[in-house]
């Protein structure tokens, strides 16, 4: 009997860390994550602002779920009849939808690449796997003869990945940057099989 009690508490608790990681980013989405954003997910979690580093080591762990969450959810939402290049201007238009985690993400990504920072390793597996998943949608249309040969995929994957952050970033300080559209023109572009 004794037994079935702690694993009724972990099971609150995961619930709990759930709750507060889904609260989280819906408030971050709109609201954004400084000024009063962990105040609010207090609120409205019931809980003390302090409670919620009960679930977390502290405020990186919690951002980090966020942003893991984020792409949990970016996934769902997805039409999984696109892979690779054509997911891209899509998740940019979401992106665009959510300033606050958009923000999160930029703000995130530029101070997380100490080894030893919280969100190191998230963010350093999050560029190998879509790397590795562009690249190999992109080696698939090069043996269709869809995309050119004269660069090597991982390379291509590679600049449309930093071409994807560097639209971001700037669509973050000029809101009429259409992050969706510039995706779309420069796979075409640099993409495209060079002329016979």
């Amino acid at each position: 009997m004794s037994s079935s009690k702690p694993r009724g508490q972990y099971a609150k608790g995961a619930e709990r860390r759930e709750q507060i990681i889904q609260t989280a980013t819906d408030v971050f989405a709109t609201a954004g994550f400084e000024g009063t954003a962990l105040k609010r997910v207090a609120e409205l979690v019931g809980v003390k602002e302090a409670t919620l580093f009960h679930y977390f080591r502290g405020k990186q762990e919690l951002l980090t779920a966020v942003l893991a969450e984020r792409d949990r959810r970016s996934l769902a939402l997805t039409d999984h009849e696109e892979v690779g290049l054509r997911l891209m201007a899509p998740i940019a238009e979401r992106n665009r939808q959510e300033p606050g985690l958009t923000t999160l993400y930029a703000v995130a990504s530029a101070t997380a690449n100490d080894p030893g920072h919280d969100s190191h390793p998230y963010f350093q597996e999050r560029y190998a796997l879509l790397v590795d998943e562009l690249a190999e949608d992109v080696e698939r249309r090069q043996e269709a003869g869809e995309v050119r040969r004269d660069v090597p995929a991982k390379t291509l994957a590679r600049l449309v990945v930093a071409a994807f952050d560097g639209l971001q970033l700037q669509w973050l300080y000029d809101k009429k940057v259409d992050m969706a559209d510039g995706l779309s023109q420069l796979i075409d572009v640099l993409l495209a099989p060079p002329a016979a």
